[in-house]
């Protein structure tokens, strides 16, 4: 029996589909499940049983023996969410209790750190373990993320195998339920759709032109076959870097998702919002030399590669995965 966390957003859903596509059926997913809106991530996924976050520790203390692995994907992801006490409650101290539950039981733990932690990156973007203490995230999220990571880091006591994914600029189908915090890419179509033409935000760096801040933009079928491959190796625990390791341009991006609809590049740029001027990251580019040294050898996604595959098969077609 697998656990899934977040089952019904983004990167859990889809995580789900892969491991029934690989045959696993016996799967217990756990979210807060009253919004109707992410349900529809949940079509045509079999599971076993279905529980509320809020009764999941309940229901592990009875049934942890029929379980051979958890995945902790579920987080507040709200990056303009300034309430330090919401991300306390499900993102650290939810965290920690899945985290002991593990230990306790003997359980294997993949869970979903982010590149937020990493800040305006000052210290690099290498998943060192004696960095983790050093960074200084930019909002309330990414500081929620990098304490529990600290935490775990401290821990006497852990899981007999443990990985913490930073995930960093994820894109894909299953993410129309995010609004704002939703990809680049997925505001991206939207506009072309309805205008005709991508606004992207002007910089307020000088050493960025505007749209050339670069990140590092992975593609949710790369995410998930990193989890799926750590489930299967179970041999090398901590925290790595989920990117390609090559960061790209938003003008890059907006020009593969004209060439995927077929159309001709319109871009506009337009003032960032105050709220997140400070807080912006400029450029994030994963380290993935730890991934690498530990046998995960498959290509990634290019850019225009994923931005393809998501804007045809998904976006413009049966929009679920």
């Amino acid at each position: 029996m697998i656990v899934v966390t977040g089952a019904a957003g983004f990167i859990g859903s889809c995580l789900v589909n892969k491991l029934n596509n690989r045959g696993y059926k016996d799967i217990v997913i756990v979210d807060d499940f009253t919004s109707y809106v992410k349900s529809k991530n949940l079509a045509n996924k079999v599971f076993n049983q279905k529980i509320d976050r809020d009764f999941f520790f309940e229901w592990l203390n009875e049934h942890h023996k029929k379980v051979n692995f958890v995945f902790h994907i579920g987080a507040r992801t709200d990056t303009s969410e300034f309430n330090k006490s919401v991300f306390d409650k499900l993102n650290l101290n939810y965290s920690k209790n899945i985290w002991n539950a593990c230990v306790e039981y003997d359980l294997p733990l993949v869970y979903a750190s982010s590149a937020a932690t990493y800040g305006r990156g000052e210290h690099g973007y290498k998943d060192d373990h004696e960095l983790v203490e050093k960074l200084r995230p930019l909002n309330p999220y990414g500081e929620s993320k990098n304490e529990f990571d600290k935490w775990a880091l401290k821990q006497k006591n852990k899981p007999y195998f443990w990985a913490g994914l930073k995930f960093f600029n994820v894109y894909g189908p299953n993410e129309y339920h995010k609004g704002r915090m939703a990809s680049v890419v997925y505001h991206s179509y939207k506009q072309i759709k309805e205008i005709g033409k991508i606004k992207l935000f002007k910089s307020h760096h000088p050493d960025y032109g505007d749209g050339k801040q670069l990140r590092d933009f992975i593609y949710i079928k790369d995410v998930i076959n990193i989890c799926f491959y750590l489930m299967l190796q179970k041999k090398y625990s901590g925290i790595y870097n989920l990117g390609t390791g090559k960061a790209r341009t938003f003008i890059d991006l907006a020009k593969a998702v004209f060439h995927s609809m077929e159309k001709k590049p319109d871009i506009e740029f337009i003032n960032m919002p105050e709220d997140i001027r400070d807080k912006y990251q400029y450029f994030t580019e994963a380290d993935i030399n730890k991934l690498r040294s530990i046998g995960y050898n498959l290509p990634f996604y290019t850019l225009e590669q994923g931005i393809s595959d998501y804007v045809k098969g998904y976006l413009a077609g049966k929009f679920y995965y």
